[in-house]
């Protein structure tokens, strides 16, 4: 009888931690589908990127109308974002990432049955739309689904999976086009549509975790006052540099795969994209180094080398130069959204954190509008090497400036960090 209440006792012990662990596993999971559902969002968001130059053959688009194409949806995308990163919890975040899972469907299904350039741009304006209200809302039902003491690790997965998927999206798309020589206008977006539904079949095996005292609040970027400086200066224009030098890249791949690397293969541009984007985010799981500050002046500092290598390969047709330039532009990335990331979601107080990471993002996505716009306009006057020079002076004055307020910043950083 005594070992039978001594075994008794032991199990009442035991299940706090037992139901613990179980919770553990579970939030683990959760995070884990979650990310699933961020990374396939994340290729539909990029994933007619390789199938420019078919449509621009296919419908006898201008360059103009496929640069207006490649803005309307990063035009679409800021204002959404700001609706929703305000109103999303208020609204339900596990209803709105429904909706946008549904609407980016409705944007897949245009592409296949569009007829016309104007679908086109509808199809792309629905995108924009998708991914804005999705990223409004993902990074704070992400942390919902996380234990707390998981929290960074959450958002440096959420880094790396966005990047990852931005990567991936251009890179089956060009595969499949290049070598499954059926419907090119059309297959590719099946294969994105079967994605979707996982992505939604997902979502609805995740916890709503809402929160019942959630208010409607103001329609505004939302920067808390005590970090208004450090996130202007030291997440905010980063993360544009990193997303308006990306754009240049992107916007100049298709020259560099006919100029640099001779070939009319369409996958090779998706591929590089991969190359560039992925590989920056897999370097995120390189440890050095560990100071958050340091690791952001070097990765600014390489994705402005990075950057002026890779126009450089353009003009030689060097293609040791181009290679060069995406490795050290890709760590540059990488790490600059990284860091930027971990200080968004480190610096606010808990209950701001989900506005504050939303205004990461819009400060991201307004860098994509500046590359074709600027180089659109530029170009009516000077040559596109020239214009791309300005627009890599313009970048080279932000990490200057980055740098420089580094110093003050590492000073701040380490007054915070003392009082966690």
């Amino acid at each position: 009888m005594a070992s039978i209440h001594v075994r008794r006792l032991h199990a009442r012990n035991n299940a706090p931690a037992e139901a613990g662990n179980f919770l553990s596993i579970e939030r683990r999971i959760s995070m884990g589908r979650m990310l699933l559902v961020v990374l396939i969002m994340s290729c539909a968001a990029t994933y007619v990127s390789s199938l420019f130059p078919v449509y621009g053959e296919h419908y006898q688009i201008s360059s103009l109308e496929i640069t207006i194409l490649f803005a309307v949806y990063a035009a679409i995308l800021l204002p959404t974002l700001l609706v929703v990163g305000a109103r999303g919890s208020y609204w339900g975040l596990k209803k709105v990432l429904r909706y946008s899972i549904w609407i980016s469907i409705a944007s897949t299904l245009l592409f296949i049955l569009s007829t016309n350039v104007w679908m086109l741009f509808a199809s792309r304006i629905l995108e924009g739309i998708a991914y804005g209200a999705f990223t409004g809302v993902a990074s704070a039902f992400l942390l919902k689904q996380t234990a707390p003491g998981k929290i960074g690790t959450a958002l440096k997965l959420s880094g790396v999976t966005v990047n990852i998927g931005f990567g991936l999206g251009p890179a089956i798309s060009g595969l499949i086009v290049q070598y499954l020589h059926v419907q090119p206008l059309r297959l590719p977006f099946w294969f994105l549509l079967g994605m979707l539904a996982i992505a939604l079949a997902v979502l609805e095996l995740l916890p709503k975790h809402e929160d019942p005292n959630a208010r409607k609040l103001k329609i505004s970027l939302g920067i808390p006052q005590e970090i208004s400086m450090p996130f202007w200066s030291f997440i905010g224009l980063p993360i544009f540099t990193v997303f308006t030098l990306g754009g240049i890249v992107l916007s100049l791949i298709p020259s560099f795969v006919k100029n640099v690397l001779h070939s009319g293969n369409l996958s090779i541009s998706g591929l590089l994209i991969l190359l560039l984007l992925g590989g920056g985010a897999l370097m995120q799981f390189f440890p050095w180094p560990r100071n958050p500050v340091t690791r952001m002046r070097i990765s600014i500092l390489a994705l402005a080398v990075g950057s002026w290598l890779i126009v450089f390969s353009g003009e030689t047709s060097s293609l040791a130069l181009l290679w060069a330039g995406f490795f050290i532009q890709g760590i540059g990335a990488g790490w600059t959204f990284q860091v930027a990331l971990r200080f968004a979601g480190q610096l606010p107080q808990p209950e701001g954190r989900p506005r504050v990471i939303s205004a990461f993002y819009m400060c991201a996505y307004a860098g994509f509008i500046v590359p074709p716009v600027a180089v659109g306009v530029l170009t009516q006057f000077l040559n596109l090497n020239a214009s791309l020079v300005i627009l890599n002076s313009f970048a080279a004055m932000i990490v200057v400036y980055v740098l420089i307020y580094s110093v003050s910043f590492q000073r701040y950083y380490a007054t915070f960090a003392s009082r966690q």
